[in-house]
């Protein structure tokens, strides 16, 4: 459904061509653009190539069932592809779909969050090092999620203060978190990194880095600032996929998390262990040192107390806080 350019005449741009415009019209991120294009093609292949415009609420209700009966997917999988298909037809088709009511809604399971105890972070920490082991160790230590530590920027970092700025976190809201003391000599470190890479790129013609929104319009020169740089650069730069600009980037995730999983392993840990879990373990061990739950919720960035308060349930106290009997007088 893309658009080509036959015998030198131009063709009016294919459908995922006008989705991915809008979307970069109204300044989504790219991971948000690559799954919208992704369901929506999806949704196509589903109902045998035919064209949205031919489709409708019947056979958008026929696909997201789908994904809840035969692909059993999570909740949150099936609501992101309804996200989609709404942007799909409300952005670019213009047309308005009514409440889909017969959708086969998929489960969302009710589970508490994988943490790990103090130890096991400490262990975990030490089969690890260079910028994964701070990565890891920063997550751990401010409660951030990954992404929001791979796009940390210099200037939101503020050793004077003791804090870290989290711009355009979840919910496309600022936040502030602590900084670790222990982490301000690696982390001056990492920036020093950080900027030289950056000095060495501006020589070689480059050192522009991405910012959001129009600010690169508004203020032409603050990509080239130091300030505006990842701590997290990538090791090379790449194409942008959206404009095509050779960049730094910031540290790829994937290997982040390569590298987490390998000291997971080495580390002899039989919990399941993603970048999420150390913030959980963050959120917990605030609580269990008698944080306030409201300072924690803070910290993490939840918009409701009641998001905050799951941690309460996995506190190192046992299931609810309850003994067991057996520990019991005369058992």
């Amino acid at each position: 459904m893309e658009g080509h350019a036959t015998g030198g005449v131009a063709r009016r741009p294919g459908l995922l061509q006008v989705v991915r415009e809008r979307i970069r019209a109204r300044h989504y991120s790219l991971r948000t653009e690559q799954a919208y294009v992704r369901w929506i093609w999806r949704f196509v292949l589903f109902h045998g190539r035919r064209h949205p415009r031919e489709l409708g609420a019947a056979e958008v209700e026929a696909f997201l069932s789908h994904l809840a009966v035969a692909g059993r997917v999570a909740a949150g999988t099936q609501n992101q592809a309804l996200a989609a298909l709404l942007f799909l037809y409300r952005e670019v088709l213009g047309q308005a779909l009514p409440w889909l009511d017969n959708v086969v809604r998929a489960k969302r399971p009710v589970r508490v969050p994988t943490v790990l105890a103090r130890d096991e972070v400490q262990t975990l920490l030490r089969h690890l090092d260079g910028t994964p082991w701070l990565l890891a160790s920063l997550l751990y230590g401010a409660g951030l999620r990954l992404m929001e530590g791979l796009r940390l920027r210099v200037k939101d970092v503020d050793f004077a203060r003791s804090e870290i700025t989290v711009r355009a976190g979840k919910g496309a809201k600022d936040r502030r978190t602590v900084l670790p003391a222990s982490l301000v000599e690696p982390l001056q470190r990492q920036i020093e990194r950080a900027l030289a890479w950056h000095r060495a790129d501006l020589d070689a013609g480059f050192g522009a880095v991405w910012l959001p929104h129009a600010l690169a319009r508004k203020y032409p020169g603050a990509p080239r600032e130091p300030g505006w740089q990842y701590v997290f650069p990538a090791s090379r730069r790449s194409r942008d996929p959206r404009d095509g600009v050779e960049r730094r980037h910031h540290l790829d995730d994937a290997v982040f998390s390569r590298a987490l999983r390998r000291a997971r392993l080495a580390a002899g840990l039989a919990k399941p262990v993603t970048a999420h879990t150390l913030r959980h373990s963050f959120a917990t061990h605030l609580l269990e040192a008698g944080y306030d739950i409201r300072t924690v919720q803070e910290l993490l960035g939840h918009e409701d107390v009641s998001t905050t308060q799951i941690y309460t349930h996995v506190l190192n106290r046992g299931a609810r806080a309850v003994r067991s009997p057996l520990d019991g007088a005369g058992v």
